[in-house]
């Protein structure tokens, strides 16, 4: 057990130490403001403080940890050996970095908190995000930062053993639409037709009809393939079912129609089966409830995972909403069109509700890239390349690797041609 003498035992600082120490390295970690308690301890022990106390490990404290609110909190970025980090402590510190007020701010999404610019759905950019403009995106830092705090401790300590943990993939596969032309009811079918001809379009109107015929093959109805996958890995893979009506943003089946219906049930006899929360569930509480209590008729159990509709969050009212429904994981936390690290971390973390300081039992499984942010690459080479850098930091740290693809991504669509191969490497990073 690591025992942490401070001044002040707050939420914050409680959170943070639990994701690094507890969740990252596997250590049980207690806390403390009495020193002679501290000196008692006989085993892994550090100070987290303004002022060191004697020749202990020591880390001087930043004032995030014992805030509340939020606070304009000035970020100067440094490199630090083969990372970068902020919040710098001076000599005097045996860590020259607060890692654990640089995590909580990543993790917490604090930056989100704050005025920014979005994109046209109302999402956080990117661009924004203090891990793209100082260009460390790549890097799961947070884990980097514990796995340095870790070798620390084991020179300090030589003789405690430490857990290890083995690196792990999710899969997630999302499902926005099941099918390209097959369900889709008489009036939407007529207005493609349409469409088709409008647009001169000819080889998707037959192809329309063809598959409407039985002829031919719905291009999205790609999950024999993926339940063959399924049963090859050890690792289950997550899926997302859009269920929500037909809208403006939103292009899915009618929950109603069986077919949809015995589709999420099939799917759900080999893998995992979570709610695609339609884009106007997001700020409706009420359309949330209906669509989870649609979903939980079909899956006929309780809701345990969701993903948002465009990756879209509001912070913090989307978490919240969900913390009140009772779901227990969600997996929209990362970025459409950028490869990298949202929140600083591949380790799952518990959502922490910077308004009402406290810690939520709401696991967020962050994502670290997705089908849409490979296509920037226009070699298949290249998007190899990508795909393994992001691979080989996770695996360095020993994390979960979180991909997101979807079930069109698996057609013989000239746009996705090579992304089998692209899954197949995902699929064989983890054997």
């Amino acid at each position: 057990m690591l025992l942490v003498y401070t001044h002040k035992i707050s939420p914050r600082l409680k959170y943070v130490f639990k994701h690094i120490c507890t969740r990252i390295l596997g250590i049980k970690v207690e806390f403390t403001t009495k020193i002679e308690d501290f000196i008692a301890h006989d085993s892994l022990k550090m100070s987290y403080t303004r002022q060191q106390l004697g020749n202990e490990f020591f880390v001087k404290s930043h004032d995030i940890l014992f805030e509340q609110g939020l606070a304009d909190i000035e970020i100067n970025v440094h490199n630090w050996e083969n990372t970068k980090c902020f919040f710098y402590n001076g000599e005097k510190s045996t860590m020259p970095f607060d890692i654990f007020a640089a995590s909580f701010y990543l993790l917490a999404r604090y930056e989100e908190y704050l005025p920014q610019v979005k994109d046209e759905y109302g999402r956080f950019l990117a661009t924004e995000s203090i891990a793209y403009k100082y260009d460390f995106l790549h890097q799961p830092v947070v884990d980097i930062w514990a796995y340095k705090f870790k070798s620390i401790l084991q020179k300090l300590y030589p003789d405690f053993i430490f857990p290890e943990r083995s690196y792990s993939i999710k899969p997630v596969i999302d499902v926005p639409s099941a099918y390209k032309f097959r369900l889709k009811g008489i009036m939407r079918t007529f207005g493609g037709t349409i469409k088709d001809i409008f647009e001169l379009k000819l080889k998707r109107l037959y192809n329309r009809y063809a598959v409407l015929l039985s002829f031919k093959h719905d291009p999205y109805d790609t999950y024999k393939y993926i339940i063959n996958k399924q049963k090859q890995a050890k690792n289950k893979f997550q899926f997302f079912f859009l269920i929500g009506a037909f809208s403006t943003y939103d292009k899915g089946i009618n929950v109603n129609k069986k077919k949809f219906k015995s589709l999420i049930k099939h799917v759900g006899d080999y893998c995992h089966v979570g709610l695609k929360i339609s884009f106007f569930a997001l700020e409706d509480t009420t359309l949330l409830k209906k669509e989870k209590k649609q979903m939980e008729s079909i899956i006929n159990s309780s809701l345990q995972a969701s993903r948002q509709s465009y990756s879209k969050l509001n912070f913090p009212e989307s978490y919240r909403n969900l913390v009140e429904l009772e779901i227990k994981e969600d997996y929209t936390m990362g970025y459409t069109n950028y490869v990298g690290f949202r929140a600083g971390s591949c380790t799952p973390f518990l959502f922490y509700d910077l308004d009402y300081e406290t810690q939520t039992p709401l696991k967020i499984n962050s994502y670290h890239i997705m089908d849409y942010a490979l296509l920037k690459n226009k070699s298949l080479l290249d998007k190899k390349k990508v795909l393994n850098e992001v691979i080989s930091e996770i695996k360095a740290v020993k994390g979960q690797f979180v991909p997101v693809f979807h079930n069109y991504t698996f057609s013989n669509s000239i746009r996705w041609k090579g992304f089998k191969d692209l899954f197949n490497i995902i699929l064989d990073s983890a054997k």
